[in-house]
């Protein structure tokens, strides 16, 4: 008997997608409409509760995604034998490749209510099938760099250390450690997104590390000997008094840094480096951990604390696990072969027919202070006013991935746009108490 086939190593993206949008292609092919030229956009109705922006994350793995979306044998007889699709569809599905456009908000943007973040111009065949591909990893990536752009706020100067992946699904954790990154954290305790991304990675050692030694004084000396003093150690496993003299006694005034898991962090990290500068240790630095999120960073600004180590909070968006994004037709190729805009009427779900696009308007100061949207453009909005910064960028044009938005330097280039954008806003805008958005939105007509 012959061994089974081993399993396909290839990585194709054109599964993480819903059935609907190959039937509707079935029958759109059948009906001859699939050809039909289409824009497709993709915006939010609304800010989670409390939230005055969001930040746009995950367009980089957007357009990686795309250059693995084929179906392959595999893929293709998947459908084949669960009778999803017919043969022409099949057929079709076969030889998928986009050759559309693809405009939209920078990478690491913030958004608003209505902001067109992104645009995808195709047939409607080529750009029906990437609705849930764009919405799954745009919806998950910008929760989360919305809420880690909160906790970086809320730190200031203070690096903020994403460590939540025990906290999410394998892969969720690598999108949440680059969304982290993108809105402004200093790095990753995950392995994998330091390597896919070129991203920072921290960690050294956790309580089942002092745990496994006889006692706290040997667990410090073991990591000491290892790694010098250029280390982090935990002193909080048993006494933490005890452990900020012992941690002190076995590497020295030059450690680098103790980090602080448990307890009332501020009055911990107070006695703590009440504890460390009698002990001369006056550059050793404070780092705390412990289920934080923004408002506990922010309850920590006047603490002794020098980083924030952040989980559970940071991948799960903050208690705003989703950005509501939707993925919406709003312009097609009639029968007559003229393009024009279409629109749901639903109630609290209508959309705004037509092909948009947007711009920032900016006082003297460089203060953002109106977002504005352009309804009826026929391509990027590129506006004469000098106080009006356009918003929208090609990302993919004939099918063609531009260069400078994925890998290491994609993430690069979304942290900088994401500092450079969140400078804009007020100080108010950037209150954690509940609001109105940062700043108003206003549509015009092209």
């Amino acid at each position: 008997m012959s061994a089974p086939n081993p399993p396909s190593t290839q990585h194709s993206s054109a599964l993480l997608t819903d059935r609907y949008e190959l039937t509707m292609l079935q029958a759109a092919l059948a009906d001859g409409t699939a050809a039909r030229r289409c824009v497709f956009e993709v915006f939010t109705r609304r800010l989670p509760a409390g939230r005055r922006y969001g930040v746009v994350a995950g367009t980089g793995r957007v357009l990686e995604a795309l250059s693995t979306f084929r179906f392959t044998d595999v893929e293709l007889e998947y459908l084949r034998e669960g009778e999803i699709v017919n043969g022409q569809t099949l057929d079709f599905l076969a030889n998928y490749r986009f050759t559309g456009e693809i405009y939209g908000y920078a990478e690491g943007e913030m958004f608003f209510p209505g902001s067109p973040v992104l645009t995808v111009e195709a047939s409607f065949a080529e750009g029906v099938l990437l609705e849930t591909l764009v919405l799954s990893i745009l919806n998950y990536d910008s929760a989360v760099a919305s809420a880690a752009s909160r906790m970086t706020s809320a730190a200031g100067s203070r690096p903020c250390l994403e460590m939540g992946g025990r906290r999410a699904h394998e892969n969720a954790a690598v999108a949440a450690a680059r969304a982290a990154v993108v809105a402004g954290f200093a790095g990753t305790s995950n392995l994998e997104a330091g390597r896919r991304y070129g991203l920072a990675t921290i960690g050294t050692a956790a309580h089942a590390f002092t745990l496994l030694h006889d006692d706290e004084p040997s667990a410090f000396a073991s990591q000491v000997a290892s790694f010098g003093d250029q280390t982090t150690l935990l002193v909080d496993t048993y006494d933490i008094a005890e452990g900020v003299r012992r941690a002190i006694a076995a590497a020295g005034t030059g450690l680098d840094a103790v980090r602080l898991d448990s307890g009332d962090l501020a009055l911990v990290a107070r006695e703590v480096r009440d504890q460390l500068d009698g002990l001369g240790a006056t550059g050793t630095k404070i780092v705390v951990s412990s289920d934080l999120d923004e408002h506990a960073i922010a309850s920590l600004a006047a603490a002794p604390v020098d980083s924030y180590g952040v989980g559970t909070s940071v991948v799960t968006g903050s208690g705003a696990p989703t950005c509501g994004m939707v993925y919406k037709l709003v312009l097609r190729e009639n029968s007559g072969g003229a393009m024009e805009p279409v629109q749901k009427a639903s109630a609290s779900k209508a959309s705004v027919g037509g092909r948009k696009s947007a711009a920032r308007r900016t006082d003297g100061a460089g203060c953002a202070i109106e977002e504005v949207v352009m309804g009826g453009a026929q391509a990027p909005w590129q506006p004469a006013e000098d106080d009006l910064r356009p918003l929208h960028l090609p990302l993919v044009l004939d099918g063609v991935v531009q260069p400078g938005f994925t890998g290491s330097e994609g993430v690069r280039r979304a942290a900088e746009r994401h500092a450079a954008s969140r400078a804009e806003l007020s100080p108010y805008a950037r209150r954690l108490s509940a609001g109105d958005p940062a700043i108003p939105t206003t549509h015009i007509t092209a």
